[in-house]
């Protein structure tokens, strides 16, 4: 019994002794995880300290003091120099109104002699009051005088003056050489060189620079060979550019 009694108080005092030195251990390792914690905040704490001393630093440094420039008394105002406007470059002069002008004519004649005629022209102002001109003319002729009608075609040209007492009036004076188809017998025709003088006048209605005028001349000279009855007046209607 006693030997049971010392036995269990033996296991007691390896028990209480066990205990103790875990206690002990366990205390060591408390103790130097305290200390390792300790040590690192107070690292942190210095570490941050240090850094914020760093960023505080230039907010404390003394801005330089600015010295204001030594007052100079300004030079005397100068006048502005007042520069005149640019002169405007002369006009150049306006040409003057043209001295050719063209167009032409158409004209008819009726009776037993009927005649189409159509004549281009060029015209020259040597004064606003004279012209001079040329002509080309072409016509197609029907003869009834004949027993069978005789057909034509006829050609030649002229030259021309022109008066105006008005802008809107003017007289006329033409010589124009035409070559005739005529018939010399029932069954031959021959072809001959007539002189005309024609003596007229004429209006135009000017519509910019065109002009519509109608002019009536008679030949004078009634040249024996001339296809025309005596005194048979021509009229003629035309268009001219310039005129």
């Amino acid at each position: 019994m006693l030997r049971i009694l010392f036995f269990i108080v033996l296991l007691n005092l390896c028990a209480v002794s066990a205990f103790a030195q875990q206690a002990d251990t366990t205390a060591t390792a408390v103790k130097q995880q305290a200390d390792t914690t300790a040590t690192a905040v107070k690292q942190q704490a210095d570490t941050t300290a240090t850094a914020v001393k760093q960023q505080a630093a230039p907010a404390a440094v003394v801005a330089p003091t600015q010295t204001a420039p030594p007052q100079t008394t300004p030079p005397p105002a100068t006048p502005p120099t007042t520069t005149p406007p640019p002169t405007a470059a002369p006009q150049a002069a306006q040409p003057g109104p043209k001295k050719v002008y063209y167009g032409g004519t158409v004209g008819l004649s009726f009776g037993d002699y009927f005649r189409f005629s159509i004549v281009p022209f060029v015209g020259y102002k040597l004064t606003p009051k004279l012209h001079i001109g040329g002509k080309v003319g072409y016509e197609y002729i029907e003869d009834k005088r004949y027993d069978e009608t005789l057909t034509s075609h006829n050609y030649g040209g002229s030259v021309f003056s022109r008066v105006f007492p008005r802008p809107s009036i003017y007289g006329h004076a033409e010589f124009a050489y035409m070559s005739y188809k005529y018939k010399v017998s029932e069954a031959e025709s021959d072809r001959f060189w007539v002189p005309f003088l024609y003596l007229g006048g004429g209006l135009v209605k000017s519509m910019g620079r065109t002009s519509v005028f109608v002019e009536v001349l008679f030949d004078v000279l009634q040249d024996d060979k001339s296809p025309y009855e005596d005194w048979a007046p021509f009229i003629s209607v035309g268009v001219g550019v310039g005129f």
